[in-house]
């Protein structure tokens, strides 16, 4: 499959296969190999190739071959729609009733000092609904604390566990108002579920408002021996912008009171219609 789709490609910018050896830096006695299917190449010369040929790496490995496939150009479209209209679609695909699937289920992400916490038991008193801390969910689960649980099991225990509170508070709650750790949209399973279950609500904020919020609670941790926190901080949050803009509403909470913020919550979730039966 690899070395028809590498063959079809050459083809296609009508080059020789002496072309793309000069241009890929890889003999063509190694190319005719790997066109005929015989060709045991490794991914940093497979990546060569690829761009040589102006292709993506995953074009030629994927299961679907992007020039046939009209799920590859669905992926492309959906990668640059908002989060708005990814959830749209995924309610158009998914079966289910969307609307009752997520119920009255509000979840708020974002990283640690956007507020997940304050502003979740907040609103949730103002609508009168109960409110749980994932990870408060996750130590009552397996009996320790979650630093513990990380010390003992690893981070695969704890995202195991994380995923199993997910899916038991939707079990068990049609209304609830829950906030997560920062870090659940690293695995996409359990993120998944949260999104089609749960209407998701990021808070969002500067990365230096994320980091005096955190310390202003008395934890210095995230700058202790580290002077390069906040460059971290920041790459975080770059790295999980894409993700958490999965979300379907967000709210941004830079230079906002807790009055103002807390108000800009109720007042996304009433027009968006999240609690309505």
């Amino acid at each position: 499959m690899v070395g028809d789709r590498v063959r079809a490609a050459r083809n296609r910018r009508s080059i020789s296969r002496k072309t793309l050896s000069e241009i890929s830096g890889v003999s063509q006695r190694y190319l005719a190999q790997l066109e005929s299917g015989t060709g045991n190449i490794s991914i940093l010369l497979l990546r060569r190739v690829a761009e040589a040929l102006d292709h993506k790496i995953e074009w030629l490995v994927g299961e679907e071959d992007p020039y046939t496939s009209d799920a590859v150009a669905m992926m492309s479209l959906y990668r640059q729609a908002t989060g708005e209209q990814r959830m749209r679609v995924l309610e158009i695909l998914d079966p289910d009733n969307p609307h009752l699937r997520r119920s009255r289920r509000l979840a708020f992400i974002g990283l640690r000092g956007a507020g997940k916490s304050t502003i979740g038991r907040l609103a949730a008193d103002r609508l009168k609904l109960p409110f749980l801390e994932l990870n408060e969910e996750i130590e009552q689960a397996s009996g320790m604390p979650v630093n513990e649980v990380i010390a003992l099991y690893g981070q695969e225990g704890y995202r195991r566990l994380e995923k199993q509170s997910v899916e038991r508070i939707a079990a068990t709650y049609d209304s609830i108002v829950l906030a997560v750790a920062g870090g659940i949209v690293s695995e996409p399973e359990t993120f998944n579920y949260l999104l089609r279950h749960y209407h998701t609500i990021w808070l969002k904020a500067r990365p230096e408002e994320h980091m005096g919020r955190v310390r202003a609670q008395g934890d210095e941790r995230p700058m202790a021996g580290n002077p390069a926190a906040m460059d971290e901080l920041r790459n975080i949050l770059m790295s999980r912008e894409a993700l958490y803009a999965r979300a379907e509403a967000q709210i941004d909470t830079s230079g906002r009171g807790l009055p103002e913020t807390l108000d800009a919550v109720l007042d996304l979730i009433e027009k968006r219609g999240f609690l309505r039966a």
